[in-house]
């Protein structure tokens, strides 16, 4: 396996031939910190993400060696008054993925009716105060937001570790183009999302992104500003994130 590594200001960068390996390499490390952190604390709070890039590094986290049975899942966003089993939900999509393919500890669920948004974020919030999260997985969003951070609602210092968003558009149409919705007007508007702030927090990140539709984002976060209109180029601040990435993904700093 190739890997040409880079490091931008606290950012290690691993770029992959293909998103394949991408996804392996950033399992054996997440199982490693997985495992590293059930050795010490005895369980292992995890906030996974949901999106078709994260389907190479679930896929290989599943082949890990791992006690699924001392992990608590997480998720880290969710769609505003969108039915449990929407196949679009997030909290459906890692059912899929991998929450019912192991036996996890427990597993909470960002999923709430649309009265009920602002008591759910407050119940999440309780529960992360609960559970510190020792690990994050990440994409970047074709606009650069982590979670469902866009650039408008963005704010590095959130007092909020989850809260509600209105979606922009970019991030809307790349629901559509990631084949999650038919149309942009089937896309919901407000979301329920972890903030910058909390995703800061947490001690350990891995952040795959994969595609050459996220090729500009990659640049903003690599070789921009550190600001709010490239969400994700704050990772490169964060204590002990990775940055994964395909050849295509990665086309625009090599």
């Amino acid at each position: 396996m190739e890997i040409i590594t880079q490091k931008v200001e606290n950012l290690p960068v691993y770029i992959f031939n293909t998103r394949a390996e991408m996804g392996v390499k950033a399992a054996e490390d997440a199982a490693k910190i997985i495992n590293e952190t059930i050795a010490k604390n005895g369980v292992a709070n995890v906030v996974f993400a949901a999106a078709p890039s994260q389907n190479d590094l679930l896929e290989n986290l599943l082949k890990q060696d791992i006690d699924w049975t001392k992990v608590r899942g997480f998720h880290q966003d969710e769609y505003i008054g969108i039915d449990a089993s929407e196949p679009a939900g997030f909290g459906t999509w890692l059912r899929r993925a991998i929450f019912d393919k192991v036996p996890f500890m427990e597993l909470h669920y960002l999923l709430c009716s649309a009265d009920e948004a602002e008591a759910k974020c407050a119940e999440y919030t309780e529960l992360l105060k609960k559970y510190p999260i020792d690990l994050i997985f990440l994409g970047i969003g074709e606009n650069g937001h982590l979670a469902f951070n866009d650039p408008a609602v963005a704010d590095f210092n959130d007092p909020k570790m989850v809260k509600i968003v209105e979606l922009d558009d970019v991030c809307r149409q790349q629901q559509v183009n990631d084949g999650c919705f038919p149309t942009l007007n089937d896309v919901p508007k407000q979301a329920m999302s972890l903030t910058m702030s909390f995703i800061m927090s947490v001690p350990n990140a891995i952040c795959v992104v994969p595609t050459d539709r996220k090729a500009n984002a990659v640049y903003g976060a690599t070789r921009g500003e550190v600001t709010t209109a490239c969400p994700a180029s704050i990772l490169r601040q964060h204590k002990n994130a990775g940055l994964y990435l395909d050849k295509a993904a990665a086309s625009k700093i090599l």
